[in-house]
Protein backbone atom coordinates (compact mmCIF):
# COMPACT_ATOMS: atom_id res chain seq x y z
CA UNK A 1 0.00 0.00 0.00
CA UNK A 2 2.63 2.41 1.12
CA UNK A 3 6.50 2.37 1.10
CA UNK A 4 7.24 4.64 3.78
CA UNK A 5 6.62 4.71 7.39
CA UNK A 6 6.05 8.16 7.30
CA UNK A 7 2.87 7.59 5.40
CA UNK A 8 1.84 4.87 7.87
CA UNK A 9 2.69 7.98 10.46
CA UNK A 10 0.51 9.70 8.48
CA UNK A 11 -2.61 7.43 8.15
CA UNK A 12 -2.14 6.74 11.99
CA UNK A 13 -2.16 10.34 13.45
CA UNK A 14 -5.39 10.71 11.18
CA UNK A 15 -6.89 7.56 12.49
CA UNK A 16 -6.02 9.49 16.21
CA UNK A 17 -7.77 12.36 15.87
CA UNK A 18 -10.59 10.83 15.01
CA UNK A 19 -10.28 10.30 11.32
CA UNK A 20 -12.06 8.03 8.72
CA UNK A 21 -10.71 6.01 6.51
CA UNK A 22 -11.46 3.84 3.55
CA UNK A 23 -9.11 0.83 2.61
CA UNK A 24 -9.41 -2.10 -0.05
CA UNK A 25 -10.16 -5.26 2.22
CA UNK A 26 -10.75 -9.28 0.92
CA UNK A 27 -13.98 -8.69 -0.96
CA UNK A 28 -14.24 -4.41 -1.34
CA UNK A 29 -13.30 -1.80 0.33
CA UNK A 30 -13.87 -1.02 3.84
CA UNK A 31 -14.38 1.77 5.94
CA UNK A 32 -12.42 2.30 9.26
CA UNK A 33 -11.16 4.37 12.16
CA UNK A 34 -9.36 3.55 15.24
CA UNK A 35 -11.30 0.89 17.38
CA UNK A 36 -10.83 2.94 20.58
CA UNK A 37 -12.31 6.19 19.64
CA UNK A 38 -15.45 6.49 20.41
CA UNK A 39 -16.52 9.93 18.40
CA UNK A 40 -14.92 8.30 15.19
CA UNK A 41 -17.09 5.20 15.44
CA UNK A 42 -20.17 7.50 16.18
CA UNK A 43 -18.78 9.39 12.98
CA UNK A 44 -18.56 6.46 10.73
CA UNK A 45 -22.12 4.82 12.05
CA UNK A 46 -23.93 8.09 10.87
CA UNK A 47 -22.27 8.27 7.49
CA UNK A 48 -22.62 5.09 6.74
CA UNK A 49 -26.27 4.90 8.25
CA UNK A 50 -25.80 1.99 10.55
CA UNK A 51 -27.11 1.58 13.56
CA UNK A 52 -24.83 0.72 16.60
CA UNK A 53 -26.58 -2.29 18.15
CA UNK A 54 -25.66 -4.33 15.42
CA UNK A 55 -22.10 -3.67 16.35
CA UNK A 56 -18.75 -3.73 14.01
CA UNK A 57 -16.42 -6.41 12.71
CA UNK A 58 -12.43 -5.43 13.80
CA UNK A 59 -9.45 -6.55 11.50
CA UNK A 60 -6.00 -7.05 12.44
CA UNK A 61 -2.92 -8.20 11.29
CA UNK A 62 -2.09 -10.34 14.19
CA UNK A 63 -3.83 -11.56 17.30
CA UNK A 64 -1.80 -8.75 20.02
CA UNK A 65 -4.11 -6.03 17.91
CA UNK A 66 -7.21 -7.14 18.86
CA UNK A 67 -6.32 -9.10 22.55
CA UNK A 68 -7.14 -5.78 24.54
CA UNK A 69 -10.86 -6.42 23.84
CA UNK A 70 -11.19 -10.70 24.17
CA UNK A 71 -11.26 -12.99 26.58
CA UNK A 72 -7.95 -14.63 26.39
CA UNK A 73 -7.26 -17.90 23.96
CA UNK A 74 -4.86 -20.39 23.98
CA UNK A 75 -1.91 -19.62 21.35
CA UNK A 76 -3.40 -23.25 19.58
CA UNK A 77 -6.52 -21.13 19.19
CA UNK A 78 -4.42 -17.83 18.04
CA UNK A 79 -3.40 -19.88 15.28
CA UNK A 80 -7.00 -21.30 14.64
CA UNK A 81 -7.76 -17.36 14.48
CA UNK A 82 -4.96 -16.64 11.87
CA UNK A 83 -5.67 -19.64 9.63
CA UNK A 84 -9.21 -18.69 9.41
CA UNK A 85 -8.37 -15.20 8.57
CA UNK A 86 -6.77 -16.59 5.81
CA UNK A 87 -10.31 -18.11 4.57
CA UNK A 88 -11.71 -14.63 5.43
CA UNK A 89 -13.98 -16.00 8.62
CA UNK A 90 -14.67 -13.06 11.02
CA UNK A 91 -15.02 -14.98 14.55
CA UNK A 92 -17.75 -13.56 16.94
CA UNK A 93 -15.52 -14.12 19.71
CA UNK A 94 -16.14 -13.66 23.42
CA UNK A 95 -15.41 -9.74 24.55
CA UNK A 96 -14.10 -8.52 27.77
CA UNK A 97 -16.22 -6.68 29.66
CA UNK A 98 -14.53 -3.60 29.41
CA UNK A 99 -14.50 -4.11 25.67
CA UNK A 100 -16.53 -0.99 24.59
CA UNK A 101 -20.20 -1.31 22.83
CA UNK A 102 -19.97 1.38 20.54
CA UNK A 103 -17.52 -2.08 19.07
CA UNK A 104 -19.94 -5.09 20.53
CA UNK A 105 -23.42 -3.28 20.08
CA UNK A 106 -25.84 -5.09 21.85
CA UNK A 107 -23.74 -8.20 22.17
CA UNK A 108 -21.15 -9.89 24.69
CA UNK A 109 -19.00 -11.11 21.42
CA UNK A 110 -16.95 -8.80 19.21
CA UNK A 111 -16.48 -10.06 15.65
CA UNK A 112 -12.87 -10.31 14.68
CA UNK A 113 -10.46 -11.22 11.47
CA UNK A 114 -7.24 -11.39 11.48
CA UNK A 115 -6.85 -10.15 7.69
CA UNK A 116 -4.67 -12.11 5.29
CA UNK A 117 -5.16 -9.51 2.62
CA UNK A 118 -2.10 -8.42 2.08
CA UNK A 119 -2.92 -4.81 1.75
CA UNK A 120 -5.24 -4.68 5.38
CA UNK A 121 -2.85 -6.54 6.97
CA UNK A 122 0.27 -4.22 6.28
CA UNK A 123 -2.07 -0.97 7.25
CA UNK A 124 -3.35 -2.76 10.27
CA UNK A 125 0.99 -3.11 11.14
CA UNK A 126 1.85 -0.30 9.39
CA UNK A 127 -0.36 1.97 12.08
CA UNK A 128 0.17 -0.70 14.62
CA UNK A 129 -3.27 -1.63 15.26
CA UNK A 130 -6.55 -3.52 14.79
CA UNK A 131 -9.29 -0.94 12.58
CA UNK A 132 -12.80 -1.06 12.58
CA UNK A 133 -13.79 -2.89 9.20
CA UNK A 134 -17.44 -2.35 7.74
CA UNK A 135 -18.08 -2.42 4.02
CA UNK A 136 -17.72 1.31 2.27
CA UNK A 137 -21.19 2.03 1.80
CA UNK A 138 -23.90 3.35 2.90
CA UNK A 139 -26.43 0.64 4.49
CA UNK A 140 -28.36 -1.12 2.18
CA UNK A 141 -26.30 0.14 -0.80
CA UNK A 142 -23.72 -2.05 -2.89
CA UNK A 143 -20.38 -2.03 -1.57
CA UNK A 144 -17.93 0.12 -2.96
CA UNK A 145 -14.71 -1.59 -4.62
CA UNK A 146 -12.36 0.92 -6.32
CA UNK A 147 -10.77 3.90 -5.01
CA UNK A 148 -13.03 6.01 -7.30
CA UNK A 149 -16.52 4.96 -6.01
CA UNK A 150 -15.02 5.52 -2.37
CA UNK A 151 -14.08 9.02 -3.53
CA UNK A 152 -17.51 9.77 -5.39
CA UNK A 153 -19.82 8.28 -2.06
CA UNK A 154 -17.56 9.82 0.68
CA UNK A 155 -16.00 12.91 -0.37
CA UNK A 156 -13.74 13.73 1.48
CA UNK A 157 -15.55 12.60 4.71
CA UNK A 158 -13.33 9.64 4.55
CA UNK A 159 -9.45 9.37 3.68
CA UNK A 160 -9.51 6.84 0.71
CA UNK A 161 -6.47 4.94 0.75
CA UNK A 162 -5.46 3.00 -2.59
CA UNK A 163 -4.99 -0.16 -3.84
CA UNK A 164 -7.11 -3.30 -4.64
CA UNK A 165 -9.52 -5.59 -3.35
CA UNK A 166 -9.48 -9.22 -3.08
CA UNK A 167 -10.26 -11.46 -5.91
CA UNK A 168 -13.67 -12.52 -3.25
CA UNK A 169 -16.99 -11.82 -4.44
CA UNK A 170 -18.97 -11.99 -1.09
CA UNK A 171 -17.82 -10.53 2.07
CA UNK A 172 -16.07 -12.29 4.51
CA UNK A 173 -18.06 -15.56 6.07
CA UNK A 174 -19.13 -14.84 9.61
CA UNK A 175 -18.94 -17.78 12.42
CA UNK A 176 -19.34 -18.20 16.51
CA UNK A 177 -16.24 -18.98 17.67
CA UNK A 178 -18.22 -20.80 20.92
CA UNK A 179 -19.60 -23.38 18.64
CA UNK A 180 -18.56 -22.38 15.00
CA UNK A 181 -21.79 -22.12 13.72
CA UNK A 182 -22.02 -20.15 10.83
CA UNK A 183 -24.16 -16.81 11.05
CA UNK A 184 -23.43 -15.42 7.71
CA UNK A 185 -22.28 -17.09 4.55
Amino acid sequence: MFRHSASYRRIAAHLRRGGLIAYPTESCYGLGCDPGNRVAVQRLLRLKQRPQHKGLILIAANYRQVARYLQPITPAQQQQLKTAGAQAITYLMPALHSAPRWLRGSHDTLAVRLTAHKKSAQLCRGVNSALVSTSANRSGQRPARTYAQCRRLFGHEVWVLPGRVGKRKTPSTISRWADGKIIRS
